[in-house]
């Protein structure tokens, strides 16, 4: 009786915790554009929260996609 073993990449898990950092950060983003802070700070109007939010919620969705536990094999 043959018992086959499955594997988990680390990537995986890795696109789960970047994709759970890229919506605090998104959600972040959001906030400071719908209701800024009292003092401006330098660069604000470029919003790299909501950026690298969605940037981070991309790649999240690659590692995810891709390194699948059921893909492996």
């Amino acid at each position: 009786m043959a018992h086959e073993q499955s594997s988990f990449s680390i990537w995986y898990f890795i696109g789960l915790l970047v994709g759970l950092y890229g919506v605090l950060i998104l959600g972040a983003g959001i906030h400071d554009l719908v209701s800024p802070p009292a003092t401006t700070l330098a660069l604000a109007n470029l919003h790299a929260g909501i950026w690298w939010g969605a940037v981070l919620i991309v790649f999240s969705a690659i590692c995810i996609y891709f390194f699948r536990p059921g893909r492996m094999g």
